[in-house]
């Protein structure tokens, strides 16, 4: 049935990329015994669209350079009768000519950059495709750690103190970013504006430290925030389904790390590198926390998912006083690990059922945008024509 084709797009040129595909194949997997069939879009580290049979299958990802090879280079396009179709651009095999593919809706499944940030949503929004997860202003939001936390500051949702700096601000006036971490008194966390996974993300105790966690954190980004540390820090998390309209919170988790501030190596790494993303870390679940504590905290996600304006599944994260039990707002995952399809188990909802969910809120939300007047019939060009507007007439062109 082919407009009944799902892409599942992932990969792209992010650190965060190997995290995607593991993100990627378990939406895949879920969908196998569906009515939909599933196509994979795999964004290479060099940015390559590729497509193909040789994508879904997660042992092929250990060489990467023949896994490209073997895949099929493709684009978004529309097809003779306006509709939004996956095309593939190159010919594999003698006999097989290159295929398009109609488009039912398309899951995003990228960590990071490029994917995770609007772009990639705004793509889909040129080609009037049905997407899972936020729209583009959410994603934009979302990665960006500084407007994020000004967009809570702004609606009084408690944030930690924080101020952010670029690469030339470092190079140029150093003793003026390590003036300010002063001021918010150490220790302070050095974190990439724009990356996840906790990747850059380092507590530094003293200047020297932190000297050492800023010249790390820019191979990454070249925007970085410096915070408050919260001590003693727990954190807890908790994932929202749906729209700002109506959605529904997930039980709490409080991940666990071998350090106080969780690693990416705690995230990803805790089985042994295994295929199963964020649901391989070590984690309490439900936490282990008061009722009330947690209420507030599904109150606070609720609250800050519809400020965003955020859909689909998103996870909240927020730093705690393990002290005082003080609650703060640290980040929104537009894209989270897994889809946090774990925290959506205890609610009753397996992997399955939480990605059709997806697709159903992703078609729901394409109705609504195309249900309303997109063009707006007007003379208006043949009238500035008529009076006379000065154009390209008259210019030099082009010898022929």
């Amino acid at each position: 049935m082919s407009h009944r084709n799902i892409v599942v797009a992932f990969g792209g040129v992010s650190p965060e990329h190997e995290v995607s595909v593991l993100s990627a194949m378990q939406a895949m997997s879920s969908l196998e015994d569906t009515d939909y069939t599933i196509i994979p879009l795999y964004i290479s580290k060099s940015g390559r669209w590729l497509t193909g049979p040789p994508l879904l299958d997660l042992e092929n990802y250990q060489d990467l350079d023949a896994l490209v090879n073997r895949a099929t280079a493709c684009t978004f396009a529309h097809n003779d009768l306006g509709k939004p179709v996956l095309q593939e651009t190159e010919k594999k095999g003698l006999f097989r000519s290159p295929q398009q593919h109609p488009i039912h809706a398309v899951i995003p499944a990228f960590h990071g950059s490029e994917g995770e940030n609007g772009a990639f949503q705004g793509t889909c929004e040129m080609y009037n495709i049905a997407y899972a997860g936020s729209r583009v202003l959410a994603s934009s939001l979302g990665m960006d750690k500084v407007k994020a936390k000004e967009l809570c500051r702004a609606h009084n949702l408690p944030v930690v103190d924080e101020f952010d700096f670029y690469e030339r601000e470092w190079v140029k006036d150093r003793q003026s970013v390590l003036h300010y971490a002063e001021k918010i008194s150490y220790p302070v966390m050095v974190k990439p504006v724009s990356l996840g996974s906790s990747i850059g993300v380092a507590k530094a105790e003293d200047e020297q430290a932190l000297t050492e966690a800023v010249e790390t954190a820019f191979r990454y980004d070249n925007n970085l925030m410096i915070e408050q540390a919260v001590t003693p820090l727990m954190e807890i998390n908790c994932s929202v389904l749906g729209t700002p309209e109506k959605m529904q919170t997930s039980v709490c988790e409080r991940p666990l790390g071998q350090e106080e501030t969780l690693s990416f190596e705690d995230k990803y790494q805790s089985d042994g590198g295994g295929p199963k993303g964020m649901a391989s870390a070590d984690r309490v679940i439900p936490a282990d926390i008061s009722d009330e504590l947690a209420g507030h905290i599904q109150s606070l996600s609720r609250n800050i998912f519809t400020i965003f304006r955020a859909s689909g599944v998103a996870r909240l994260d927020f730093l705690v006083n393990a002290d005082t039990k003080e609650v703060y707002f640290n980040e929104i995952n537009t894209i989270p690990g897994s889809f946090s399809f774990y925290l959506w188990e205890e609610n009753g909802m397996n992997m399955r059922e939480l990605m059709l969910t997806l697709i159903e809120i992703a078609l729901q939300q394409h109705k609504l945008k195309i249900g309303r007047i997109r063009s707006y019939d007007t003379n208006l060009l043949s009238e500035k024509a008529v009076k006379g507007i000065k154009g390209l007439k008259g210019t030099k062109q082009p010898s022929e």
